[in-house]
Protein backbone atom coordinates (compact mmCIF):
# COMPACT_ATOMS: atom_id res chain seq x y z
CA UNK A 1 0.00 0.00 0.00
CA UNK A 2 3.16 2.35 -0.40
CA UNK A 3 1.25 4.79 -2.64
CA UNK A 4 1.41 8.48 -3.29
CA UNK A 5 -2.06 10.29 -3.23
CA UNK A 6 -1.80 12.96 -5.76
CA UNK A 7 -3.99 15.91 -5.82
CA UNK A 8 -4.52 19.40 -7.77
CA UNK A 9 -2.57 21.51 -5.06
CA UNK A 10 -1.17 19.20 -2.70
CA UNK A 11 0.17 15.05 -2.01
CA UNK A 12 0.37 12.54 0.66
CA UNK A 13 3.02 10.75 0.13
CA UNK A 14 4.26 7.69 2.38
CA UNK A 15 5.93 9.41 5.56
CA UNK A 16 9.72 8.31 5.83
CA UNK A 17 12.31 8.32 8.08
CA UNK A 18 13.98 11.24 6.31
CA UNK A 19 11.11 13.39 6.50
CA UNK A 20 12.03 14.36 10.40
CA UNK A 21 13.58 17.45 10.04
CA UNK A 22 10.73 18.51 7.58
CA UNK A 23 7.84 17.34 10.02
CA UNK A 24 8.88 19.43 12.80
CA UNK A 25 9.59 22.58 10.91
CA UNK A 26 6.02 22.27 9.64
CA UNK A 27 5.18 21.57 13.62
CA UNK A 28 6.81 24.83 14.25
CA UNK A 29 4.88 26.94 12.08
CA UNK A 30 1.98 27.35 15.32
CA UNK A 31 4.10 24.95 17.93
CA UNK A 32 2.01 22.30 17.45
CA UNK A 33 3.34 20.21 19.71
CA UNK A 34 1.88 22.25 22.81
CA UNK A 35 -1.99 21.31 21.45
CA UNK A 36 -3.27 18.73 24.36
CA UNK A 37 -6.36 17.48 21.86
CA UNK A 38 -3.45 15.74 19.58
CA UNK A 39 -0.37 14.62 19.28
CA UNK A 40 2.76 16.34 16.89
CA UNK A 41 6.12 15.58 17.29
CA UNK A 42 8.28 18.29 18.41
CA UNK A 43 11.83 18.41 18.23
CA UNK A 44 12.52 15.56 21.17
CA UNK A 45 10.17 13.53 20.14
CA UNK A 46 9.77 13.72 16.14
CA UNK A 47 12.05 10.01 16.21
CA UNK A 48 9.43 8.43 18.00
CA UNK A 49 6.51 9.07 16.06
CA UNK A 50 8.20 8.23 12.79
CA UNK A 51 8.65 5.19 14.51
CA UNK A 52 5.22 4.40 15.87
CA UNK A 53 4.59 5.09 12.69
CA UNK A 54 6.33 3.26 10.22
CA UNK A 55 6.09 0.80 12.46
CA UNK A 56 2.11 0.53 12.20
CA UNK A 57 2.87 0.25 8.41
CA UNK A 58 5.45 -2.74 8.51
CA UNK A 59 2.58 -4.30 10.48
CA UNK A 60 0.22 -3.43 7.47
CA UNK A 61 -2.48 -1.74 10.11
CA UNK A 62 -1.31 1.55 9.14
CA UNK A 63 -0.43 3.95 6.03
CA UNK A 64 0.97 6.75 7.24
CA UNK A 65 1.97 10.23 5.04
CA UNK A 66 3.22 13.47 4.38
CA UNK A 67 1.33 16.53 3.49
CA UNK A 68 3.21 17.74 0.77
CA UNK A 69 2.46 21.39 -1.30
CA UNK A 70 2.87 19.96 -4.88
CA UNK A 71 4.00 23.85 -6.15
CA UNK A 72 7.08 23.63 -3.91
CA UNK A 73 7.35 20.35 -2.21
CA UNK A 74 7.07 21.21 0.87
CA UNK A 75 6.02 19.34 3.71
CA UNK A 76 3.45 20.73 5.69
CA UNK A 77 1.88 18.50 7.95
CA UNK A 78 0.84 14.59 8.05
CA UNK A 79 -1.84 12.14 8.21
CA UNK A 80 -2.62 8.18 8.26
CA UNK A 81 -4.94 5.93 7.50
CA UNK A 82 -4.97 3.15 10.50
CA UNK A 83 -6.94 0.29 12.10
CA UNK A 84 -6.86 -1.02 8.93
CA UNK A 85 -9.18 -3.67 8.70
CA UNK A 86 -9.74 -5.63 5.35
CA UNK A 87 -11.48 -8.34 6.45
CA UNK A 88 -14.08 -5.87 7.76
CA UNK A 89 -13.08 -3.25 4.97
CA UNK A 90 -12.85 -0.54 7.33
CA UNK A 91 -10.04 1.74 8.29
CA UNK A 92 -9.90 5.11 10.23
CA UNK A 93 -8.04 8.36 9.01
CA UNK A 94 -7.06 10.17 11.74
CA UNK A 95 -3.16 11.71 13.29
CA UNK A 96 -3.97 14.41 10.82
CA UNK A 97 -2.18 17.86 11.38
CA UNK A 98 -1.44 20.66 9.50
CA UNK A 99 1.07 23.55 9.88
CA UNK A 100 -1.03 27.03 11.07
CA UNK A 101 -0.78 28.83 8.07
CA UNK A 102 -2.54 25.96 5.87
CA UNK A 103 -5.38 25.12 8.19
CA UNK A 104 -8.39 26.90 7.89
CA UNK A 105 -7.81 26.82 3.64
CA UNK A 106 -8.12 24.10 1.00
CA UNK A 107 -5.95 21.25 2.25
CA UNK A 108 -7.30 19.33 5.06
CA UNK A 109 -10.27 19.01 2.53
CA UNK A 110 -8.21 18.28 -0.37
CA UNK A 111 -6.24 15.53 1.81
CA UNK A 112 -9.35 14.11 3.17
CA UNK A 113 -11.10 13.84 -0.28
CA UNK A 114 -8.02 12.16 -1.38
CA UNK A 115 -8.05 9.41 1.47
CA UNK A 116 -11.98 9.39 1.10
CA UNK A 117 -11.54 8.86 -3.21
CA UNK A 118 -8.60 6.11 -2.10
CA UNK A 119 -10.15 4.39 0.73
CA UNK A 120 -13.49 3.87 -0.66
CA UNK A 121 -12.51 3.33 -4.47
CA UNK A 122 -9.66 1.59 -4.28
CA UNK A 123 -9.60 -0.51 -0.82
CA UNK A 124 -13.26 -0.77 -1.66
CA UNK A 125 -13.72 -0.14 2.19
CA UNK A 126 -17.65 -0.15 3.46
CA UNK A 127 -16.53 2.47 6.51
CA UNK A 128 -14.09 4.86 7.28
CA UNK A 129 -14.42 6.09 10.68
CA UNK A 130 -12.86 9.55 12.38
CA UNK A 131 -11.87 10.21 15.76
CA UNK A 132 -11.09 13.37 17.91
CA UNK A 133 -10.61 14.67 21.40
CA UNK A 134 -14.37 15.61 22.96
CA UNK A 135 -12.53 19.03 23.71
CA UNK A 136 -11.31 19.72 20.29
CA UNK A 137 -14.37 21.62 18.99
CA UNK A 138 -11.94 22.79 15.79
CA UNK A 139 -11.33 18.99 14.69
CA UNK A 140 -15.69 18.18 15.41
CA UNK A 141 -16.45 20.83 13.22
CA UNK A 142 -13.93 20.09 10.33
CA UNK A 143 -15.10 16.50 10.53
CA UNK A 144 -18.91 17.76 10.40
CA UNK A 145 -18.20 19.58 7.25
CA UNK A 146 -16.63 16.85 5.36
CA UNK A 147 -20.21 14.97 5.81
CA UNK A 148 -19.51 12.50 8.49
CA UNK A 149 -21.63 11.30 11.45
CA UNK A 150 -21.24 11.79 14.78
CA UNK A 151 -21.53 8.39 15.62
CA UNK A 152 -21.21 8.75 19.50
CA UNK A 153 -18.20 9.57 22.31
CA UNK A 154 -16.50 6.55 23.37
CA UNK A 155 -15.32 7.38 27.32
CA UNK A 156 -11.60 7.48 28.21
CA UNK A 157 -10.50 6.35 24.83
CA UNK A 158 -6.88 6.44 25.35
CA UNK A 159 -4.28 8.53 27.62
CA UNK A 160 -2.82 11.61 26.51
CA UNK A 161 0.94 12.26 26.74
CA UNK A 162 0.13 14.40 29.59
CA UNK A 163 -1.84 11.77 31.53
CA UNK A 164 -5.25 12.73 30.70
CA UNK A 165 -8.01 10.43 29.96
CA UNK A 166 -9.30 11.42 27.13
CA UNK A 167 -13.21 10.89 25.62
CA UNK A 168 -13.33 10.96 22.20
CA UNK A 169 -15.71 11.61 19.24
CA UNK A 170 -16.52 8.86 16.75
CA UNK A 171 -16.92 9.86 13.46
CA UNK A 172 -18.05 7.79 10.01
CA UNK A 173 -18.89 7.84 6.47
CA UNK A 174 -20.05 4.47 5.08
CA UNK A 175 -20.27 3.31 1.64
CA UNK A 176 -23.84 4.53 1.01
CA UNK A 177 -22.86 7.70 2.10
CA UNK A 178 -19.99 8.26 -0.24
CA UNK A 179 -21.59 9.30 -3.61
CA UNK A 180 -23.24 11.93 -2.00
CA UNK A 181 -20.21 12.98 0.40
CA UNK A 182 -17.82 13.13 -2.99
CA UNK A 183 -20.11 15.44 -4.76
CA UNK A 184 -20.06 17.92 -1.92
CA UNK A 185 -16.38 17.42 -1.35
CA UNK A 186 -15.85 18.26 -5.10
CA UNK A 187 -18.26 21.40 -5.28
CA UNK A 188 -16.06 22.45 -1.66
CA UNK A 189 -12.80 22.54 -3.50
CA UNK A 190 -14.69 23.80 -6.32
CA UNK A 191 -15.09 26.60 -4.20
CA UNK A 192 -11.79 26.72 -2.55
CA UNK A 193 -9.85 27.26 -5.71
Amino acid sequence: MDTTLKGNRISLRPLQYSDADALVHAATDGELWNLTVTVVPSPTTVDSYLKKALDGRDAGTVLPFAIVLNDTGEVIGSTRFWKIDRLNRKLEIGSSWISARWQKTFVNTEAKYLMLCHAFDRLDCVRVQFTTDENNQKSRSAILRLGAQQEGIVRHERIMPDGRKRNSVRFSIIDEEWPSVRQSLEQKLADLR
